[in-house]
């Protein structure tokens, strides 16, 4: 389905319509979409579960100002979404970038949330300095984007090291993701990359300690980068579950679907 907001942009969402106890809506990753999730709905039977596209991404508009980008807006966004859904409180699915966007969300709505599962996320970069060098390091990744074209952007971005442990996956699965990203608008993955990338974000770390809901972080194992991230946030985040996947990547969900589908859902139907 397509939902337009108040100020004309439109997003593909993805939900199921049930009328349950709980609801979990999922937010995927840059340069993906929401058929990231698919094949983990049967996970969660008797719950409404919502794929939104991202701004950029999928189905979804592609503004060409950067600034209707940001994290700020981009939550907001949500709020308007739920509203419009009905939906007055959902656990929140957040995969890297969707799992920053999640914790933003919970952080400035914490009333709309019944619980956080965070894949591969962070709250952001601690020191303005490291928010500045990674500001200019998107914007020249961004540039990169509209002067060479989707397709070798893509060749670039799936050799990056933090991909590195899906060289083993099932060539399908491989052929599939690939897919996700080819699809994407250019002037979308842009404005995602300076609107809402990790240098633009608000840095969360100070108030992990605050949040009072159930909330699991998910790494694999081989992504050492993230493994030490979430290892610090469970230090604290009170109510924090941390589960470091065997033998799997920066894609938790994509590696190892089934065990993911598993743990999440046992965290939410508990």
């Amino acid at each position: 389905m397509k939902l337009t907001l108040k100020d004309g942009v439109s997003y593909k969402i993805e939900d199921n319509g049930l009328s349950a106890e709980k609801t979990a809506v999922f937010l995927h990753g840059f340069t993906g979409s929401a058929a990231t999730w698919d094949g983990i709905d049967g996970y969660f039977q008797g719950m409404r579960l919502i794929k939104l596209n991202l701004l950029g991404h999928g189905g979804t508009d592609s503004p060409s100002d950067s600034r209707r980008y940001t994290t700020e807006k981009q939550a907001a966004d949500l709020i308007e979404i739920f509203d419009r859904l009905n939906v007055k409180q959902a656990y929140l699915i957040g995969y890297s970038m969707g799992g920053r966007l999640a914790l933003s969300l919970a952080m400035i709505h914490p009333e709309r949330v019944s619980g956080l599962v965070l894949e591969s996320s962070s709250p952001g970069l601690d020191s303005p300095e490291e928010r500045k060098a990674r500001r200019e390091q998107d914007s020249r990744l961004s540039r990169r984007i509209l002067e060479e074209g989707i397709k070798s952007f893509v060749d670039y971005w799936e050799g990056i090291p933090l991909f590195a442990s899906q060289l083993s996956m099932d060539p399908s699965k491989r052929k599939k993701v690939r897919e996700e990203r080819l699809n994407n608008n250019p002037i979308g993955l842009r404005g995602s990359l300076i609107g809402m990338g990790t240098g633009s974000q608000p840095s969360w770390w100070n108030k992990l300690s605050g949040i009072n809901y159930p909330v699991l972080l998910i790494a694999g194992s081989l992504d050492q980068k993230f493994v030490a991230i979430n290892e610090s946030m469970a230090k604290r985040i009170p109510a924090a579950r941390l589960e470091i996947v065997e033998h799997t990547g920066h894609a938790v969900h994509v590696e190892e679907p089934d065990f993911f589908g598993r743990i999440v859902s046992e965290f939410i139907l508990k």
